[in-house]
């Protein structure tokens, strides 16, 4: 890896979906507001293969998937809306290097892709099972998966001249820790995975794409109490969070985070609504679940400059143009909060 830091402390990011469809505009917007931390815009708005499982599939090297009524299936070669996949990501990727080109070179860009398991959870086999239900088939996909998000890595560094982090997405893996996943046909749950064998795949998946990348992983869990042991132990360097209720955190959920920052690890703090709230907050009402949270765990406020980074709480995918704007600007006025009060 570089000696140079992959993110300044106290950056300003978002976590990558985005309102709208037109990849130009989205990519101007991002490369202008985000330049510390210039996450890869996604468009979900645009159907099929421009939703988190989509655009992993138009990553996969030599694995296929089709639509049908349930969801994502294995095929044996690409359809339609894989094909769609392909060239949505290809499109985004030439609008980022024109939106670059425009506003010149971000610090670093963040590209974002559902991590193994959800990935996993989130494809069924041909015979109607979930990928992650056999070994076999969750190794294919992990290795096709790693395989893809590097080559799109060393594409978007080669296109954008910057230094590229990864972020992985990971929104089931707790329903795939405790059990409560429903299969395909909607009557039972699929079994549990062990907790060992969750951190050991996804250990590897980060090990292998810190090396390409040559900057710590981001992992990305939207759940209410994201498993931030597991991936802190699994080796990701950064975890991103909602963290607007937080500050009222107690108990084993409460400890994991003041590992977390004491061992070095950086939390990625939610903390601007991805959508537009009846009433718009100021930057220091926003500030105040992180601040109570520092204090709650026993760190001062310079900790949220040291160890953190601020975002939007979720995606935003439902935002309108004008609010997603707005939080960018949010963010970053975030910063400048805890930057006062870490100096008072």
């Amino acid at each position: 890896m570089s000696d140079e830091a992959a993110w300044n402390p106290g950056t300003a990011t978002a976590l990558g979906s985005m309102p709208g469809t037109d990849p130009l505009e989205t990519a101007r917007v991002v490369a202008g507001e985000l330049p510390g931390l210039m996450p890869f815009p996604e468009l979900p708005a645009r159907g099929v293969g421009a939703d988190l499982i989509g655009r992993a599939a138009g990553l996969l090297v030599d694995l296929a998937v089709q639509v049908v009524p349930s969801g994502y299936r294995v095929t044996g070669s690409p359809g339609r809306d894989q094909r769609r996949a392909v060239d949505l990501l290809r499109w985004d990727l030439d609008a980022v290097e024109q939106a670059v080109a425009e506003a010149g070179a971000p610090r670093a860009v963040k590209v974002q892709a559902a991590g193994p398991w959800t990935l996993a959870a989130g494809v069924e086999l041909e015979r109607g099972h979930r990928v992650l239900t056999d070994p076999g088939a969750l190794r294919d996909f992990t290795a096709s998966l790693v395989e893809g998000l590097s080559r799109h890595v060393e594409q978007v560094a080669a296109r954008t001249g910057a230094r590229v982090v990864v972020q992985l997405d990971e929104p089931s893996l707790p329903a795939v820790l405790a059990g409560s996943l429903k299969t395909p046909s909607g009557y039972g749950n699929v079994l549990a995975v062990p907790e060992p064998e969750v951190r050991e795949l996804l250990g590897e998946v980060i090990g292998e794409l810190a090396d390409v990348s040559g900057a710590p992983v981001i992992a990305h869990c939207c759940a209410d109490r994201p498993p931030v042991t597991l991936l802190r132990r699994a080796g990701t360097g950064a975890v991103a969070l909602d963290a607007t209720g937080l500050g009222s955190v107690s108990g084993a959920f409460a400890d994991e985070l003041g590992e977390a920052w004491e061992e070095g690890t950086t939390l990625l703090l939610g903390l601007v609504p991805g959508t537009e709230p009846a009433n718009r907050p100021d930057a220091r009402e926003l500030a105040r679940p992180g601040l109570e949270l520092a204090a709650r765990l026993g760190f001062g406020p310079r900790v949220l400059i040291e160890r953190s980074m601020v975002s939007p709480a979720c995606g935003l995918a439902g935002a309108t143009p004008d609010w997603a704007r707005r939080a960018f600007g949010l963010v970053r006025d975030l910063t400048e909060v805890f930057q006062e009060e870490a100096h008072r």
